[in-house]
């Protein structure tokens, strides 16, 4: 699981055959069930785990109600019953793992420093691990979301080195060298990474996405095409919902901006996927995912997910508060063609953008939609800074080609 490879689940099966009175097994394979969106599954092992765990030791007891708490929909009091935990358990990795990452709790608790706590807490307990490879691949890459690049891809490469078969190490250096603005090595790297490890990782899909963006930022739209064709597109992907319905949709949304059309049977076939595992509003990030779906496919769709999105803000529910909804609006209207309108709300959402998750990869996607539509606006001046901010930090040709359209408004 912590190097997400498939296998977890026959793992904990097999531990579980071998000995069915040991919780922790069960909220192992529990929390796996949860990962592929298989909720009653996922309570009914979490269920079992509690009920085990009552003559297991503290450890184990903490362990399990915190793994369940996350089942649970109780993601508040798991974020803070880890960080007690930790405190006295610090190398119980599954639970310093709910924790970090893009979708961990930290990066979904809808607070603006998360980069910078998933960051503190891998410092606080490096000690503990030393050379382990994978908390290096974490603490690397909590480094490197943090804006510490050079670091934290130095830290991610000693974490691969020591098992190169990871995922998430792959995954981390990946994003390193997105953040440097690596495009040939990027690209050298996953092309072969991905074929040597074909099928073996949850993450092959995602991997070959960060894949897509190096081809569409070279402005190789065709290619990022092809590679959605082949190793993206929800059609038999043995990958977690969350991963394929963000992936699918964020990618598809990405190469319209980049001109690419022709494009209305994957959207259908994204929208289908979504109505099948995120009906309702629930999970933010599939929520402001749903928004690039629904403006595409079915404007009713958003209009009816954006209601229940007011409606959890109104009972304290959604982490991120209404810069999602915002979000969800911009992209209505820009999909509408009121590009005007989608400057207006998009803007001072800009410096909100963190508070919903996910990378910072990922979250480009919406500076993106703002750039793109402030240059069909006519407003370019209003996505100069921006812009330049992110050729400062690693230019592209897709930015530069940004750039000149925005000078010459």
């Amino acid at each position: 699981m912590l190097a997400a490879l498939h296998g977890a689940d026959a793992a904990f099966d097999a531990a579980i055959s071998e000995d069915p009175d040991f919780a922790l097994a069960h909220i192992g394979r529990a929390r796996v069930h949860q990962l592929n969106m298989e909720g009653a599954e996922a309570r009914a092992e979490a269920t079992r785990a509690r009920q085990l765990a009552a003559a297991a030791s503290p450890r184990e007891r903490q362990h399990v109600d915190i793994m369940a708490s996350v089942i649970e929909s109780q993601a508040k009091k798991a974020m803070t019953a880890a960080e007690q935990h930790l405190a006295e358990y610090p190398r119980d990795a599954q639970v310093l793992s709910l924790l970090l990452g893009a979708f961990g709790l930290y990066a979904f608790s809808g607070r603006p420093d998360h980069d910078a706590a998933r960051l503190a807490v891998c410092e606080q307990y490096a000690g503990d691990y030393g050379e382990d490879w994978w908390f290096l691949t974490y603490l690397g890459w909590s480094k490197t979301e943090a804006g510490d690049v050079v670091s934290g891809r130095a830290i991610t490469e000693r974490g691969y080195a020591l098992k190169p078969d990871n995922a998430g190490a792959a995954h981390a250096v990946a994003h390193a060298l997105f953040e440097q603005g690596d495009a040939a090595e990027g690209r050298a790297f996953l092309t072969n990474w991905l074929p040597a490890n074909d099928r073996t990782s949850f993450l092959q899909g995602h991997l070959a996405w960060h894949l897509a963006l190096i081809a569409l930022e070279e402005g190789d739209a065709d290619g990022a095409m092809d590679i959605y064709e082949r190793h993206i597109k929800p059609a038999g992907r043995p990958y977690p919902p969350l991963n394929i319905y963000t992936d699918t949709a964020s990618l598809l949304w990405r190469m319209s901006l980049a001109g690419k059309t022709g494009l209305e049977s994957h959207w259908r076939d994204v929208a289908a996927y979504g109505d099948g595992y995120f009906p309702k509003a629930g999970a933010h990030f599939a929520d402001v995912h749903q928004a690039l779906v629904a403006a595409t496919t079915n404007a009713g769709a958003l209009q009816a997910r954006l209601a229940e999105m007011e409606a959890r803000q109104a009972d304290g529910k959604l982490a991120p508060g209404p810069s999602a909804i915002g979000l969800c609006r911009g992209i209505a209207a820009f999909a509408a063609g009121d590009h005007a309108d989608a400057v207006r709300i998009l803007a001072p959402l800009m410096p909100d953008l963190v508070r919903i998750g996910g990378s910072h990869a990922q979250r480009e996607l919406w500076e993106d939609t703002f750039i793109v539509a402030c240059l069909r606006a006519g407003q370019g001046h209003q996505a100069a800074s921006l812009i330049s901010e992110r050729l400062h930090r690693r230019p592209s040709r897709r930015d530069l080609a940004w750039s000149q359209q925005a000078a010459q408004q």
